[in-house]
């Protein structure tokens, strides 16, 4: 698909109202499938400043060139739906792009990356009350807990209230924990060990006043031969994120083959590894993610 700019700056300067006429008419269906697997295509790094893929700083700044990278992946076999932010998902809405797909509202992109402020991840994309208002399908919500930032406990808080306000419009939303912590220059990194997956892990299930609609988005530890063991520490249902982009796709794809085949784990949520592959192809790269499922 083409992506005409020019139509959509129309449409958003003379008929704002295109787009929520849009999302009532947007053709809907379950979370799941039949095959009970989640193949879903994120885009939601732009609204935290996260504009890097590789080597390439601002790879992900063309919005037109985003677009129909999302469009293309969402046009494959095997791809459920999208998870991003409200600008883009406003163009996909536009687009016609999301009927028949699952979309996942991002709900909080306040901790800008690189910002001194980054730990404490205030709820400034989707409210609950947004994602229901619009028949969206889930939410999801990053949690990065640093146990020298109180900034954190803001976040554990807004989260639990998060959940609890998804939960009683009995809408799915997926929690991506992480223990984190500052480098002696000041950036923010994941522990990604199996004991800080475990204990990220442990922390998130337990937020809120039920867990019935809470899903966890995780990472495959360091040592992909540890997911095993920790994933025994809950029995809410997972997806695997993606991570950064390294020059090693086939590595990756052989550590998520590794984590799929464990019981709670249910599907793929991956963002820039297959909309920007080293190779261009991202067609190929959707097709390989799905065929892992």
């Amino acid at each position: 698909m083409t992506v005409d700019i020019a139509e959509l700056v129309r449409l958003r300067t003379q008929r704002p109202e295109a787009i929520a006429e849009a999302a009532a008419r947007r053709i809907r269906r379950p979370l799941l499938g039949d095959s009970g697997r989640l193949m879903i295509v994120a885009a939601d790094h732009p609204a935290r400043g996260a504009l890097g893929v590789g080597d390439r700083g601002l790879a992900m700044a063309n919005r037109a060139d985003l677009l129909q990278r999302l469009c293309l992946a969402l046009s494959r076999p095997g791809v459920d739906g999208v998870l991003a932010t409200a600008d883009i998902l406003d163009d996909l809405l536009l687009l016609g792009a999301l009927d028949g797909k699952v979309v996942m509202g991002s709900m909080n992109r306040g901790g800008l990356q690189g910002a001194a402020f980054e730990l404490d991840d205030r709820f400034t994309g989707h409210r609950p009350e947004d994602i229901e208002r619009l028949g969206f399908d889930a939410g999801k919500l990053l949690l990065r807990i640093d146990y020298a930032d109180p900034g954190s406990l803001t976040t554990l808080e807004s989260t639990a209230r998060a959940i609890d306000d998804m939960a009683a419009r009995r809408l799915p939303v997926f929690v991506e924990p992480f223990i984190s912590h500052r480098t002696p220059e000041g950036k923010v990194r994941n522990d990604l060990s199996a004991e800080a997956v475990t204990r990220s892990i442990a922390i998130a299930s337990g937020l809120g006043g039920t867990s019935a609609y809470t899903w966890l988005k995780l990472p495959v530890t360091e040592n992909p031969d540890d997911m095993a063991e920790v994933m025994t520490t809950s029995t809410l249902p997972a997806v695997l994120l993606g991570g950064e982009v390294g020059d090693d796709q086939e590595g990756a794809y052989e550590k998520w083959r590794g984590a799929l085949q464990l019981p709670t784990v249910r599907g793929l949520v991956v963002g820039r590894s297959l909309l920007y592959p080293a190779d261009g192809d991202v067609a190929a790269a959707v097709d390989t993610a799905v065929g892992l499922l």
